[in-house]
């Protein structure tokens, strides 16, 4: 499944601006980067329970949001890009 996560972390301390770092990090590990706070990941039911639990571990709730979408089926009919950035097709192969 292909999800959309958003985050807003407040950097006004230090421990916030760890927390970012670590927000970004762990969906890198899941996905890519689509804007400053927005990511994209291919991930399966358990990859999905796993990538959640990690960011709310990360996160202060009291200042922090964050938001998960599950992008549904037919991407193609739901997604939609406009302008210079292209995202990874996740379904072809990737050369490096």
């Amino acid at each position: 499944m292909l999800v959309l996560v958003s985050y807003d972390v407040s950097t006004e301390t230090s421990e916030g601006r760890r927390r970012l770092r670590r927000v970004a990090k762990t969906c890198l590990n899941y996905g890519q980067r689509v804007q400053k706070s927005v990511f994209e990941c291919k991930v399966d039911p358990a990859q999905m329970e796993a990538l959640k639990i990690s960011l709310l571990d990360i996160i202060n709730e009291e200042e922090d949001s964050l938001r998960i979408y599950r992008i549904i089926e037919p991407l193609a009919k739901n997604v939609m890009e406009f302008g210079k950035f292209k995202a990874v097709d996740f379904e072809k192969t990737l050369i490096l």
